[in-house]
């Protein structure tokens, strides 16, 4: 069977960047379980599973328009380090902001913090190694429940 949509996917990945440095994988981990369709994974790796099979190696370089979004510089804010209470900020440190999401400290200089709302890998080009383990058709209850259920899936 090929991947289309409402098909219930597993496949196992390596995701590096530009300079060949590991982001993440599935090594060592069950395989990975999506519904094609479902927007579970990003964008360009989706159009590049369409069509492809149980048993099928490739390798998906990513545009980052099509996989985290580019960088977004107005979600980058300096915020004075008053703002923070007696907390001690560090480059690298996350917390959600509300409503607003996720933000990293990029860098905290001069007594203030800059904050950047992106997505980790926003302006990345992702490449994965990937190797599709299973395809068959999602059950109803899947493809209403959003999630695919099994192995490597969601357990109800």
């Amino acid at each position: 069977m090929n991947i289309s949509k409402n098909s219930a996917v597993s496949f196992h990945y390596t995701l590096r960047d530009n300079e060949g440095n590991t982001i993440d994988s599935s090594a060592g981990h069950d395989a990975f379980a999506y519904i094609q369709g479902g927007q579970m994974i990003v964008p360009g790796l989706e159009l590049q599973m369409e069509g492809k099979k149980a048993g099928d190696k490739f390798i998906a370089v990513i545009a980052p328009e099509l996989g985290y979004g580019e960088m977004n510089k107005d979600l980058l804010q300096r915020v004075p380090l008053d703002r923070f209470g007696d907390s001690n900020v560090e480059e690298g440190m996350q917390f959600q902001a509300g409503e607003h999401g996720v933000f990293t400290v990029k860098e905290v200089a001069d007594g203030h913090a800059l904050l950047d709302g992106n997505h980790p890998l926003a302006g990345v080009t992702l490449h994965f190694e990937v190797e599709i383990t299973d395809v068959r058709e999602a059950t109803a209850d899947e493809i209403s429940h959003g999630h695919v259920h099994g192995p490597g899936g969601h357990h109800h």
